[in-house]
């Protein structure tokens, strides 16, 4: 069959030359589509795809087929096959929830790209959805979205199997993750609810803590444990839940969310994660925006206020892209110690005992070098370590006492307002 005046007739202003020439090249479509997706080899910008997958489209579930069996027999290469499963329409929903169930990773998150693009809402697509959580992390891409697209639909649904007795375990896992997935903690029942709260408290005892490095870049403060409980108050924290150290450092990693205000107009929302006591102390982690705030002025405000409230308070922030590299002490509303360096250290304050000074340098030469005499060597990266807890270091040997907490950043506002599922 010789296709080349059917595909011109496709370029037609012709609408019934069109309809035509679509309705012979699917009838042809399993000698059309194997010859169409021969022409693709070695094609690697979608510009030159966009002649095939106009054809594809037209002939719709037929080439749909055609494009996931060439896939499957390397005939095209896996982003040739995303491009060309991007172009299909409602034709195709039943296909692309059953390419969302494969169990391969990539062929998955085509499938669910598609459930998202065409906002299907089938039992297929759901139990894709559940299954996709019940198989583990990481998920396929798109599968989050897609919970959270459909999230009023699927509720009831959802629950309904997190209840059916008839349900395989792996199954009501799945069904709880794509609960949470779509609508936070408020999706869960209060019998979930309480069964997550007693998961996390037996976490909890046998955690090896893991915190976030500062390599590249971050950003936490330090307090005494003996007296972390003031940092609620002094940083506005609200809610707060214990929580196992994996889930505090994830949430703690998230984007904030914006809720109505009290005027109806949005408000930003994070939240932070004050750790277990970490060989003395407690490390808060964060939104930098919501609990700092502006980069220079708001650290010396905010580590003097927690300072107030907590005796000592500590504030390091690094970032190599920008070149930054800060680390603040306060005692009792008073910062007592302070290193930024952009380009050329500042120093403010006496040294601390454990600091090596910058005159005793070995590479210090006084014949062409000029410090002052309370400048020191050591940036954030080493002083932490000094000063309280190095987050690299944390681990195995690390002394844990008590419990991790999560709090918001404002009230009124629910831990489940937050989508995404967090891991315990």
């Amino acid at each position: 069959m010789k296709i080349e005046p059917l595909l011109e007739d496709l370029r037609s202003d012709d609408a019934a030359r069109v309809e035509a020439a679509a309705a012979r090249l699917t009838e042809q479509a399993e000698n059309v589509v194997p010859e169409l997706l021969r022409g693709v080899a070695g094609v690697q910008r979608t510009a030159d795809l966009q002649p095939v997958m106009r054809v594809l489209r037209h002939i719709g579930p037929a080439a749909f087929d055609g494009v996931i069996a060439a896939w499957r027999r390397k005939e095209v290469t896996a982003w040739q096959a995303g491009r060309l499963l991007g172009v299909f329409d409602e034709r195709s929903a039943g296909q692309y929830a059953a390419l969302a169930a494969d169990p391969d990773y990539g062929k998955s998150g085509n499938g669910f790209q598609g459930l998202v693009r065409l906002r299907v809402d089938s039992e297929a697509g759901l139990m894709a959805l559940v299954g996709s959580f019940a198989r583990g992390r990481p998920v396929p891409y798109k599968v989050s979205d897609y919970a959270r697209l459909l999230h009023d639909s699927f509720r009831p649904r959802l629950r309904s199997l997190r209840r059916d007795p008839a349900t395989s375990p792996r199954i009501r896992r799945g069904a709880m993750a794509a609960l949470v997935a779509g609508g936070g903690g408020d999706a869960l029942d209060e019998r979930d609810r309480a069964a997550v709260e007693r998961l996390i408290q037996v976490k909890i005892p046998d955690e090896v803590p893991t915190l976030p490095s500062p390599i590249l870049s971050g950003w936490w403060m330090a307090v005494p444990g003996a007296s972390y409980e003031g940092v609620f108050e002094a940083l506005g924290l609200h809610d707060r839940r214990p929580v196992t150290v994996a889930a505090g450092v994830q949430a703690a990693e998230s984007q904030e969310i914006r809720v109505p205000g009290p005027d109806g107009a949005d408000r930003p929302v994070g939240r932070a994660f004050v750790t277990p006591e970490l060989d003395g102390w407690r490390l808060i982690f964060g939104s930098f925006d919501q609990l700092v705030g502006d980069p220079w002025d708001g650290m010396i405000e905010t580590v003097e206020r927690v300072s107030v409230h907590c005796g000592q308070a500590q504030l390091f922030f690094l970032d190599d892209a920008g070149g930054s590299d800060v680390w603040i002490v306060a005692e009792n509303g008073r910062v007592i110690r302070q290193y930024a360096a952009e380009s050329d250290p500042e120093w403010e304050g006496d040294p601390l005992p454990w600091e090596t000074l910058a005159v005793d340098d070995p590479d210090f030469d006084p014949e062409y070098d000029e410090a002052p005499s309370n400048a020191g060597t050591t940036g954030a990266r080493s002083a932490c370590g000094y000063l309280s807890v190095d987050p690299d270091e944390v681990g195995p040997d690390t002394e844990v006492r008590g419990h991790g907490w999560l709090a918001l950043t404002a009230p009124g506002v629910s831990h489940g307002a937050f989508p995404g599922t967090l891991l315990i």
